[in-house]
């Protein structure tokens, strides 16, 4: 960008972000309590003092690259604002702190959840949660709709640190009788027609399992059943809808219950797992950030 964004106008920035949060200029005038025509003048002279378009003028309204930078630069800002009004004492009595987290399905349904209520909650913290494929959560930091994400990528978005948590591992299973009946053969032949359950169709677990048999080629069967929870995914193989790479943490109880089988023993995928975060100095993310990565420690494999 041209200009610095510490020597963008705070109002004008304020501004941008309303207009991305409401979808409109008419709702983000109505939230400031302004005209529409002086949200449009802040937008344009922010747009001409960046010399970039900022804004998509969609229904609802969306950021362009450049806007998203301006909009990350306006959320943190309104966390700093908080955070300083807390230290200084102004914020009204009991006034949690909100911290955001994308975060993917089966570290929300294993691990990160005891993390968060062993947190220090002083003060006060509310956790918002947005549940989102391990590949797909730093898009949601990098927009600077979450404060914070557990993310599979190792490279940082602009203005975050990054830091390892360690490697979620899946085990290949399927139920006893399904693997009888549809898993009888060479592993890289039969996974290939087999039905399987996918979480939803980004889901490529599967796949990058079956291509790893393969060198690298070929997938698994086009008869895939989506189930879109963790929780459901793990039940939805044990039940026999299909074979499935489930978290080895959810799968291990099954096993030893005799209700699923590891049917290719000494073979699994492990998925490398991050926490990005916003470089700011903020206590309560500082202190989420310390209870999440001392728990991953514990439940992931190093």
């Amino acid at each position: 960008m041209k200009t610095e964004l510490t020597e963008l106008p705070l109002d004008q920035v304020r501004t941008l972000l309303a207009v991305v949060d409401e979808g409109t200029f008419d709702a983000a005038a109505s939230a400031l309590h302004v005209t529409p025509s002086a949200v449009s003048q802040r937008v344009k002279a922010l747009e001409q003092r960046t010399g970039r378009v900022l804004l998509m003028r969609t229904k609802p309204v969306r950021p362009t690259e450049s806007g998203e930078v301006v909009v990350r630069f306006a959320r943190q800002l309104a966390r700093l604002e908080r955070d300083a009004r807390a230290e200084l004492g102004m914020n009204e009595a009991g006034e949690p702190t909100r911290v955001s987290i994308a975060v993917n399905a089966d570290s929300l349904a294993t691990w990160l959840l005891p993390a968060l209520t062993r947190a220090r909650h002083e003060p006060p913290l509310c956790f918002e949660l947005r549940r989102e494929d391990e590949t797909r959560t730093a898009s949601l930091l990098r927009e600077g709709l979450v404060m914070a994400a557990v993310t599979s990528s190792p490279e940082a978005v602009t203005g975050c640190s990054v830091r390892a948590l360690g490697r979620m591992r899946y085990l290949p299973v399927a139920q006893p009788d399904f693997a009888r009946e549809h898993l009888d053969g060479p592993l890289r032949d039969v996974l290939a027609v087999a039905p399987t359950v996918a979480f939803d169709c980004s889901d490529d677990l599967q796949d990058a399992f079956v291509r790893r048999l393969r060198r690298g080629t070929g997938s698994a069967s086009r008869v895939r059943h989506f189930v879109p929870t963790s929780e459901g995914f793990a039940e939805s193989v044990a039940a026999g809808l299909g074979w499935g790479l489930v978290p080895e943490v959810q799968a291990e109880p099954l096993l030893r219950a005799g209700r699923l089988v590891d049917f290719a023993p000494g073979r699994w995928l492990d998925v490398p797992l991050y926490w990005q975060q916003w470089k700011l100095d903020s206590p309560a993310l500082a202190t989420v950030a310390e209870a999440v990565t001392r728990a991953a420690a514990q439940a992931l494999r190093a």
